[in-house]
């Protein structure tokens, strides 16, 4: 639905924005794009849209070069900006119908009222965009990138400075559109919206695009398990022979010595587990409780863009 070839953005300033992107984006797909600030991101929505100018690269927009063919693919297209750009002097409903016409699209009153009806717009579609909320005014420039009904939906921080009930209403809505076909693109910094919402899950670091993965798969790729024991008398310090543990797996003290925290690799074969309370018990260390854990994709993403090395994925 969007592809992207050896895409790079280098601004007059010698900033390089994006680095040589390759990305291809299914149809009916939510896929979450993360990374920290200035990684990126804003720069290559802006690119697809046709805001940015890309340096050098391809990019096509369900079959649509964004470049040749800009109308065409600016049509197929839905934007929600990080900013709360709105006509401060416009009604909601004159706001998003005139979006509509941008497009060259006839008049839908039906389905306009369908879009602000599912942000919960409906009773405010004859107030003036200046008397609305931080929240209210983000829910219009949704309706507005909706009006023209485009098969492809950025959303760039759409959850910025919203209140809970319309994030609600917002992801339940982006899941309908998913199910209708739309190809859904976000940027957040709500981890836990990712990794409840996205298929798929892109991670950008100085521009370039370091992992593309199905999110499930990501999780269990890079994600560490931790076996959390309640000890049942604290410990100063670790015995000598549990400070080396296998297979990558480590063991530290935790809770002012209180419970030990063994994280080890879901992907190994061997997790030695066994061989550690064997230890234990070789050392009479007792335990009245253990639970396990496994990482947020949060963990993930962390680990992710402060790694100097490019992870294997």
């Amino acid at each position: 639905m969007v592809s992207l070839r050896d895409v790079s953005k280098v601004y007059a300033s010698g900033q390089q924005a994006l680095k040589h992107v390759n990305l291809d984006i299914r149809r009916g797909e939510i896929f979450a794009l993360l990374g920290p600030n200035g990684a990126g991101k804003t720069t290559l929505i802006g690119t697809v849209c046709g805001i940015v100018k890309m340096s050098s690269g391809q990019i096509s927009a369900d079959g649509h070069d964004v470049q040749r063919d800009y109308r065409a693919a600016r049509a197929c297209i839905g934007l929600v900006p990080q900013e709360l750009f709105t006509p401060a002097f416009e009604s909601v409903w004159d706001s998003v119908s005139f979006s509509r016409g941008l497009f060259g699209k006839a008049p839908d009153d039906a389905y306009l009222e369908k879009v602000l009806r599912d942000l919960s717009l409906w009773d405010k579609r004859d107030a003036g965009i200046m008397t609305l909320s931080g929240g209210m005014k983000r829910r219009v420039l949704i309706a507005k990138a909706l009006s023209h009904a485009p098969s492809i939906l950025f959303l760039d921080e759409p959850s910025a400075g919203v209140d809970v009930e319309l994030r609600h209403d917002m992801w339940r809505m982006v899941r309908n559109l998913r199910d209708q076909g739309c190809t859904i693109i976000l940027t957040t910094h709500y981890i836990e919206e990712a990794e409840d919402m996205a298929d798929r899950i892109g991670v950008m670091r100085k521009g370039e695009l370091i992992v593309v993965e199905d999110k499930d798969t990501l999780m269990r790729k890079l994600g560490k398990k931790r076996l959390t024991l309640t000890l049942r008398q604290a410990l100063d310090a670790l015995p000598q022979t549990l400070t080396a543990s296998p297979y990558g797996a480590s063991l530290a003290l935790a809770d002012a010595g209180r419970a030990l925290v063994y994280t080890f690799d879901s992907q190994h074969e061997e997790t030695g587990i066994a061989a550690l309370l064997r230890t234990l018990a070789e050392h009479g260390i007792d335990f009245k409780d253990l639970h396990s854990s496994e990482s947020s994709l949060e963990e993930i993403f962390v680990g992710l863009v402060h790694q100097d090395k490019e992870p294997s994925v």
